[in-house]
């Protein structure tokens, strides 16, 4: 891609017609070509806020206000008509997914109200995340397909702290919606955010460390064991004589306020 660089120049900008096109260029943001998240992003702004349930602080989600929003119908819409083809890289489709993922985990839980958790909407022999979610891009998907198809498949372990399953112990709903541009910081905030929450990310107790189950269904997507310690280390000192045990209880119940 062309880069913009400041050049010295003696003639006045009206000679120079090239070097404003050149300047407007570089103003663009490098993602305009991203699917357009307005009517989500109003969602997430007006719906979810800070809160706490059963002793777990988090992002609480008002579903009953948000399905009767109007930019509820159009997020979906916008979603599923999104131009796929569009996303020409690894975080674009990382952005685009998380969303996804999200809005869709949203619909569930709204198509199936009243629920005291979003496990209610599926059965043992036929659970919820294999179950039709919605359409993305003109394709009908599960929840399952986006996470292992689409969202594991592109090896990014942070998307286990963006996408968030309507549960007390998911990762917090974010309250903006994931862009390409702003993607690394916001995941490594995620998971900085979910890490520092003794309900349900890591709590000291005794000397051992309890972190959350997803470290223990995901361990791979960490490298391992050790790979599991390297990440939280990243995020959280851990002290080397406590023992790291991926056991704090996982709370399905519904995120919602």
């Amino acid at each position: 891609m062309p880069q913009c660089r400041q050049t010295r120049v003696r003639r006045p900008a009206a000679a120079r017609p090239w070097l404003a096109l050149a300047l407007a260029l570089c103003l663009v943001p490098a993602r305009a070509d991203e699917p357009d998240w307005r009517d989500y992003a109003a969602l997430l702004a007006a719906h979810v806020h800070d809160g706490e349930r059963h002793g777990i602080t988090l992002k609480l989600v008002d579903y009953r206000a948000l399905a009767a929003d109007p930019h509820y119908a159009a997020a979906l819409a916008a979603l599923a008509q999104a131009p796929l083809a569009q996303l020409v890289d690894a975080r674009q489709r990382l952005a685009f997914y998380i969303n996804a993922y999200n809005l869709l985990a949203i619909k569930v839980v709204v198509d199936h109200q009243p629920l005291a958790s979003i496990k209610e909407a599926g059965n043992i022999l036929w659970p919820v995340w294999k179950r039709e979610a919605g359409v993305v891009g003109g394709e009908r998907v599960t929840l399952d397909d986006i996470e292992h198809r689409r969202l594991r498949a592109l090896g990014e372990p942070r998307v286990h702290f963006a996408i968030v399953c309507a549960s007390l112990s998911c990762p917090d709903l974010r309250d903006e919606p994931y862009r390409a541009a702003t993607l690394d910081a916001q995941l490594d905030d995620q998971a900085r955010r979910f890490l520092a929450n003794p309900g349900k990310g890591l709590r000291e107790d005794g000397t051992r460390l309890r972190v959350s189950k997803i470290f223990d269904w995901f361990e791979e997507d960490f490298g391992g064991p050790d790979g599991v310690k390297k990440f939280i280390a990243r995020y959280r000192a851990l002290p080397a004589e406590m023992e790291l045990e991926a056991t704090l209880d996982y709370d399905w119940r519904l995120n919602g306020r």
